[in-house]
């Protein structure tokens, strides 16, 4: 995932992304969730089962009848602050003896930690893993009855049969761009990763499942979906025939619906990145330019300690052959600093990597032992001796991430309209290449695809004028 990415479905001001969904009752539902772009999906989800029951949306937690934080567990500070949170809304709840607020946490820390939640922090009321999200209704219903619940265990039954499709007035209210899972799980056990534990084995849903999904988006007014998944490129979903498709398959099977233009997906894994997946970046129109690729390190030694399954050479050899494919495409990556037994010389072999294959954006973290993987038993590396290559990392990548969004002033892109922006008439959207643009117009671009000549470059965002007012433009960029 890159900052852009993330960006699209966190707030900044919550901590999290916040969902929820009208019903007929006054009962309120609030959702907090941290982490990738499949808890925001299943965020949303979430939200969506419990309109039948009668909950509300709010935006402020201290409304909640309901409250349910949905969790990350990729790294150990995502889990803590958890647990922080917790505390915070057991004062809120204890200040308010005569309401009954349920609380419950959802996602990838319940899945792993179970039952250690509720005895870490009673105020917790019900644990419920990312599996189990489809029986949310009922597992409240229990929990109102004081009966403190855990489901984690992983069910017979398939979860997206049983959910419920958001109203398109709900879907029209979370703008044009939406996510869609597509896998869960993965079989990859690198030995950094919880997800194998938290997530299950790689499964992949119905591709008739998922074209039914997107074009009810469409017709609600979605312009572009990104498909998720864990390792979303081993996607193997079947047809009703029993044929396997491949993400490929899938991306040009989406791209002849009507109305959708843009498709994405996230996150991949350089093993399952097949022949056909490449070529569909040449040959399908809709398929963006902008591929999330994580390598993780540099040093074939410390790849495989992490049992990557792949040499930094395979990685560049299949970075070359994507480029042939698609030269215009944008890379991102993710990278960790500090792996048990990564000395400065692996450190190096990661920066000349970057060096050798220009990302146009990364994430890069500290590597964070979690309890249950082969890597927290390793002997590891001075935290010290972690923030500094971090560091020095990131002052690399940042140099490359600016330098990319800076080559793009003075050229003409196309973006999709998304949203208002910060300032009054105002308007951003997305380039093919994921990067966020910022222009003076009105609400009509909203759902359009239109040329901007890209006229300056910020922190984190490109701002421009439409092309069809460049001609008659003379002042200077927008804000």
């Amino acid at each position: 995932m890159t900052d852009q990415i993330l960006r699209r479905n966190f707030s900044p001001a919550a901590g999290g992304a916040e969902h929820g969904v009208a019903g007929q009752d006054n009962r309120k539902l609030f959702i907090r969730s941290f982490g990738c772009q499949m808890n925001s999906y299943d965020a949303a989800r979430m939200a969506d089962i419990m309109a039948p029951e009668g909950f509300t949306e709010t935006t402020t937690i201290e409304d909640a009848d309901l409250i349910v934080l949905n969790t990350c567990h990729i790294r150990e500070r995502a889990a803590e602050k958890i647990y922080s949170e917790l505390g915070k809304i057991r004062e809120m709840k204890d200040a308010a003896p005569g309401r009954r607020v349920t609380l419950a946490v959802a996602g990838c820390v319940a899945q792993a930690e179970g039952a250690e939640i509720i005895r870490r922090q009673k105020a917790v009321d019900l644990v419920v893993g990312p599996q189990n999200y489809h029986r949310l209704p009922e597992l409240v219903r229990r929990a109102r009855c004081g009966q403190a619940v855990v489901e984690t265990e992983f069910p017979v039954e398939n979860k997206f049969d049983h959910l419920v499709s958001p109203a398109p007035a709900k879907t029209r209210s979370r703008g044009v761009a939406a996510f869609v899972t597509v896998q869960e799980g993965c079989d990859k056990f690198c030995t950094f990763c919880v997800v194998p534990y938290t997530r299950g084995a790689e499964s992949s849903r119905p591709p008739d499942a998922v074209v039914s999904e997107v074009e009810t988006l469409v017709a609600a007014g979605v312009r572009e979906v990104t498909l998720l998944g864990q390792n979303v490129n081993a996607y193997h979903g079947a047809d009703g025939a029993g044929r396997g498709w491949s993400l490929a398959m899938l991306a040009r099977r989406l791209a002849d619906i009507p109305g959708l233009l843009r498709i994405r997906y996230t996150t991949s894994h350089p093993s399952d990145m097949g022949d056909d997946l490449i070529e569909a970046h040449r040959s399908v129109g809709a398929l963006m330019p902008f591929l999330h690729l994580p390598v993780q390190s540099g040093s074939d030694r410390i790849l495989a300690a992490m049992n990557r399954k792949h040499t930094a050479a395979e990685y560049v050899a299949l970075i070359a052959r994507i480029r042939t494919s698609r030269p215009d495409i944008a890379l991102s990556s993710d990278f960790i600093v500090g792996f048990p037994g990564e000395t400065e010389e692996d450190f190096a072999q990661t920066l000349a990597l970057v060096e050798t294959v220009g990302f146009a954006s990364t994430f890069s973290f500290k590597y964070s032992p979690r309890p249950g993987t082969p890597g927290a038993g390793l002997t590891q590396v001075d935290e010290e001796v972690k923030r500094d290559r971090l560091a020095r990392l990131q002052a690399v990548l940042e140099a490359r991430r600016s330098a990319f969004n800076a080559a793009a002033v003075g050229r003409r892109v196309e973006v999709l309209f998304e949203k208002a922006g910060r300032h009054p008439g105002q308007f951003g959207g997305r380039t093919p290449h994921l990067q966020a643009v910022h222009v003076d117009a009105d609400a009509s671009l909203i759902g359009t695809v239109r040329t901007v000549e890209i006229i300056s470059a910020g922190p984190n965002s490109l701002y421009g004028r439409l092309a069809d007012r460049a001609a008659d433009a003379s002042g200077p960029a927008s804000r």
